[in-house]
């Protein structure tokens, strides 16, 4: 069963109540015996568990498999070297 939150708009007086869904909402504060109870709304935490609900996630790009992905250090080197490459081909040119 629920736990639902009113609060007393005349005396200001907060409880939590545990009702069915079916139970009619209480409207008569248990401390100033007023018709002045409105329910409290309160925002639900949501947990996404999984990948590929933020971008910050690491996934893989599109169309390639998390098995062919290169780590870091791979793509750090490859890149690297091809740098090198054309400043070696860039000297040879100018001769």
């Amino acid at each position: 069963m629920p736990i639902y939150t009113y609060r007393c708009e005349h005396c200001g007086v907060q409880f939590d109540c545990q009702q069915k869904f079916t139970d009619d909402p209480l409207t008569r504060c248990p401390e100033c015996n007023q018709k002045a109870l409105r329910k409290v709304y309160q925002p639900v935490g949501i947990v996404f568990k999984g990948s590929g609900f933020y971008a910050t996630d690491n996934r893989s790009p599109s169309g390639a498999t998390r098995g062919a992905k290169k780590s870091e250090g791979d793509e750090k080197s490859s890149s690297s070297e091809s740098k090198s490459e054309t400043k070696t081909s860039d000297h040879k040119t100018e001769s």
